[in-house]
């Protein structure tokens, strides 16, 4: 072949690789136009500010765009961040856009496209402008523009059925017509710009040719040389998404429990490794239940053949199916996304418990009873249940008084589709029981109950009881202890059983009642089995509150009285003691009385300047029925409709006032720590009168009726537990102390209770000193406790006088006034008994939420590094999938209390600080005096992960409702 040839058949190629590479230069070409002109219609129309939501959305055209505004107009996304004046001037542009659409369009319909040009100029922007214009006044315009042709006939046609359309309200261009036209405008555009180029390149290659031009140099000066050149797409020098590749560091199915960490490598589409940074638009979403969970990604390796990596680590605490996306440019990879299951863990007998559990089971000798239980792994997840010969569910009975062994028949049936395990046990001798199940070796979480198995004549009794709901129901008993002291010779006594109360009764000359003790129809109201009394042959058992001395008593009738007890029980609670059914019984209880009642509005106007007294005087004359109505608030001064959010606002600025120690000062903390729980104030100032701790009991009790109705309102606010045992009626122990008051239970409580005390001259009183360190006087805790001794007998009645005397004697009126208030027709005393105090502040105040974002807004960090921001990455990203209850337990390692302020972690005195431990892999520590959480260094983020777990969950102590 001769050196002409060559270079001819070199021209060629050079003409085939260059037209190629103007096709995908064109496409990105017209796309950057298209793109350039929606920029420009959203700044002439002051619309700048959603220019990033509209390319992200898809508008990367006038049709594209114009669909997104009408799509955030439609369903008001941006809304809380665009002011009234943005959202009129979106509605403007949209419909100035829609009306020079519809004009294109039906000058386009009528022959007279030529005329758009003209009456834009002259600011006719829509057909209602083009019909109000006579014919001559259209004529003018045209004739100035310079168009001569005789076009009266189709112009006056045409105006006069665009006048005819609107005065019959017809439509003058169809909405899909318009839809069409704008689509077509855009690929007519592009497909005039790719007729335009390769002429253009076909008049340059001949040009080329006829003067001998040497191709290769032409080309290769002619391209520019930046990274989106012609060159690269000829060469296939450019990142192409269909070319990379994902590798997955876990094989499935996983676990959840995990760090999972996946790489993905990039190439060229010539399949070269593309070198990858965080500037190519790389982006990876996971998504699992419709939420996106947090991920951290690492670009480029140390290593040179890690330049086109990415790695991606996340943590799984949910079982389920996650969705991931792996993207570039906002144009997905290869299979992209990926559908990745991840199971739940082994299962946890800390997490697995009975459904519907209540403390005493009753059933006949000789049927099969089922326990229903959930199986759940460490992270709550409902886990599958596999029988294997290492860990495998057992229950073991023991008889109530004696402690002899039962083996009850046993069956386990698992329902794989529900996850759900039925465990049928049966027995055959009747008596009382006491049971345990267990999973492996480890006890259930509510796995600890007592068996009541009746005979058939004492199981009719007990329905027959429970039916007619007498309150005249008796047995005879004997009195075998009172006031903690046993008696010398038992009392001939009478047990009465109601749907509300066990009352214990001694008749004098068999005529005259007196009453000795009672005891309400509630889930602390516990039964002891003592065995039986060998004096009188009848079985023996304890009674006891927790508020009062317990009793013990001896009675033929045992299993009928405590049956008939139980059955009341349930059906007063609602069947079920856990917090949850417990809950929604009550709900449905506070509904179901007010269900009569109007449930209509009622406008109440308070001054935000004075909100407790304002809100005070505007509600104290309100009766019952007003205060089942929603309230719309008014604050005075201030427009706006109270739609829910106006009420809402209310009852929390509110709830500040009344409970934040740093404002009415109703409340007070017992400690000097600004994070301590608050109780009522004792030495409160002179204006505030019992009737405000009313007013806030009244309160309390409106947010919990608007829960009940579908309302959530929570009470933003953190009680004592003594405070709130009081409100129920639990006997305030010094327990209590623990998280009331934890600096005086440190330094005395615990002191005393750990150690010997017959050299401490402790007598059952309490001295007060000025504060010059005189003493000013002694108070007794008990009739002449300044001259009984404290002993190692008697020094837990101490601890418990000590808590009297200074949690409750103190606040005796205020929490009487509260009550007063809280327990109203509203809201029913009875209901509240069904609580102990934890459910209780888990019912008014909620379990409380964590904002991962808020917590990164306010915190401090100390001695950043490098590796400690790699280190503080990643602890964001572990905790960002947390459970409610791991952040409890995280709070609570770093702050020591669980809960936070009403006002989140911006209210925490210090702020939490994240600083570097100097050790590697080690355990996190803390110190709770600071707020301060020290994170060592580590080599991985799965090694953090297990750490900072193992750190809240096994170096703290325990919380939560048992």
């Amino acid at each position: 072949m001769e050196e002409s040839e060559r270079t001819k058949v070199t021209f060629l190629l050079a003409i085939a690789l260059l037209s190629s590479g103007a096709l995908l230069f064109l496409r990105h070409q017209g796309s950057v136009l298209e793109i350039a002109e929606v920029d420009a219609w959203l700044e002439s129309n002051r619309l700048s500010y959603i220019k990033d939501v509209v390319h992200q959305a898809g508008g990367t055209s006038i049709h594209g765009a114009l669909q997104v505004v009408r799509t955030i107009q439609k369903t008001r996304r941006l809304h809380r961040s665009l002011t009234k004046e943005q959202h009129t001037l979106l509605d403007k542009a949209v419909r100035r856009l829609n009306d020079q659409l519809e004009l294109e369009l039906w000058l386009q319909q009528h022959d007279l496209t030529y005329c758009f040009q003209v009456l834009m100029t002259n600011n006719v922007i829509s057909l209602k402008d083009l019909a109000k214009h006579q014919d001559k006044e259209v004529r003018d315009l045209l004739t100035v523009a310079g168009f001569h042709a005789d076009f009266s006939h189709v112009l006056s046609d045409s105006l006069f059925e665009l006048r005819e359309d609107f005065k019959q309200n017809h439509k003058p261009v169809e909405t899909k017509a318009l839809s069409q036209f704008v689509k077509a405008k855009g690929e007519s555009k592009m497909l005039l710009i790719l007729i335009t180029f390769f002429l253009i390149i076909l008049v340059t290659s001949l040009t080329m040719l006829l003067s001998g031009m040497h191709v290769p140099s032409a080309c290769y000066h002619a391209l520019p040389a930046s990274k989106s050149s012609i060159y690269e797409y000829l060469t296939g020098r450019y990142s192409s998404p269909h070319n990379s590749r994902v590798t997955w560091d876990w094989t499935d199915p996983s676990t959840v429990g995990k760090t999972m960490t996946f790489g993905v490598r990039f190439f060229q589409k010539n399949g070269t490794p593309y070198p990858v940074s965080d500037g190519d638009g790389v982006l990876i979403e996971i998504v699992h239940e419709g939420v996106k969970v947090a991920q951290t990604l690492e670009f480029s390796g140390d290593e040179p053949a890690d330049m086109n990596l990415v790695r991606c680590s996340f943590t799984v605490h949910k079982s389920g199916e996650y969705k991931i996306s792996v993207m570039v440019g906002g144009r997905h990879i290869k299979d992209s996304p990926f559908i990745k299951c991840f199971e739940a863990g082994p299962i946890d007998p800390s997490k697995t418990g009975f459904m519907h559990y209540t403390s005493t089971v009753v059933f006949p000798a000789g049927t099969s009873y089922p326990l229903v239980m959930e199986t759940r792994d460490s992270f709550g997840n409902l886990s599958a249940y596999r029988a294997d010969h290492k860990a495998f569910f057992k229950i073991k009975v023991t008889e109530a008084g004696t402690g002899e062994r039962y083996s009850p028949t046993t069956q386990i049936v698992y329902n794989t589709l529900e996850k759900k395990l039925v465990m049928h046990i049966k027995m055959d001798k009747e008596g009382c029981y006491q049971a345990t199940v267990s999973y492996g070796d480890v006890k259930l979480k509510n796995g600890e109950f007592d068996i009541l198995v009746l005979s058939v004549s004492e199981l009719s009794k007990v329905h027959k009881n429970v039916a007619k709901r007498k309150h005249n129901l008796w047995y005879e008993a004997r009195l075998l202890t009172q006031n903690g002291e046993t008696l010398d010779k038992p009392k001939k006594v009478y047990v009465y059983v109601s749907p509300k109360q066990l009352t214990i009764k001694e008749y004098y000359f068999k005529i005259y009642p007196k009453k000795l003790c009672t005891f309400r129809v509630c889930p602390w109201t516990k039964f002891v089995f003592n065995g039986s009394n060998n004096n009188y042959d009848a079985p023996r058992f304890s009674i006891e509150d927790g508020s009062q001395p317990s009793v013990e008593l001896s009675a033929r009738e045992r299993n009928t009285i405590i049956a008939t007890f139980s059955c009341f029980l349930l059906k007063s609670i609602g069947g079920s003691e856990t917090f949850n059914d417990k809950r929604n019984f009550f709900y449905q209880e506070i509904r179901a009385t007010h269900h009569r009642r109007s449930h209509s509005s009622l406008v109440v106007k308070v001054d935000r300047s004075s909100l407790l007294y304002s809100s005070y005087r505007a509600t104290k004359h309100l009766n019952l029925c007003d205060w089942c109505k929603r309230f719309e608030i008014v604050f005075v001064g201030e427009q706006g409709l109270d739609w829910g959010g106006v009420s809402r606002e209310w009852f929390e600025v509110l709830a500040k006032e009344l409970f934040d120690p740093n404002c009415s000062q109703l409340f007070a903390r017992l400690t000097d720590n600004p994070q301590g729980l608050v109780h009522p104030n004792p030495k409160r100032p002179p204006d505030k009168k019992i009737k405000h701790y009313e007013f806030a009991g009244k309160i309390v009790g409106k947010c919990l009726y608007e829960s009940s109705v579908g309302r959530t309102q929570l009470v933003k606010a953190r009680f004592t537990r003594s405070f709130l045992a009081q409100l129920i009626g639990l006997r305030v122990t010094y327990k209590h102390f623990i998280t009331d008051d934890p600096e005086f239970f440190t330094t005395k409580i615990s002191y005393i209770e750990n150690n010997d005390v017959e050299d401490m001259e402790l007598t059952f009183s309490e001295e007060i000193y000025n504060a010059q360190g005189q003493l000013v006087k002694v108070i007794d805790l008990i009739p002449n406790g300044s001259k009984v001794p404290v002993t190692n007998a008697n020094k837990l009645r101490y601890l418990d006088a000590l808590a009297q005397y200074r949690l409750v004697a103190p606040v005796k009126e205020e929490v009487e006034g509260f009550l007063r208030g809280l327990s109203s027709e509203l809201i029913p005393e009875n209901l509240l008994s069904i609580f102990d105090e934890n459910e209780l502040e888990l019912l008014m105040c909620g379990t409380g939420t964590y904002s991962i974002a808020d917590f990164k807004l306010h915190h401090n960090v100390v001695g950043a590094s490098p590796s400690f921001n790699k280190v503080r990455g990643w602890f964001w990203t572990i905790i960002a999938s947390f459970t409610e209850e791991q952040m409890a337990r995280l709070l609570q390692f770093i702050t020591g209390c669980s809960q936070l302020p009403p006002g989140g972690f911006s209210e925490l005195n210090p702020k939490i600080q994240l600083s570097s431990a100097p050790t590697y892999n080690n355990l996190p520590s803390s110190h709770t005096c600071f707020n301060q959480l020290c994170l060592p260094d580590y080599d991985s983020m799965d090694t953090f992960h297990k750490m900072l777990l193992i750190a809240i969950t096994e170096g703290n102590q325990g919380f939560g409702l048992a």
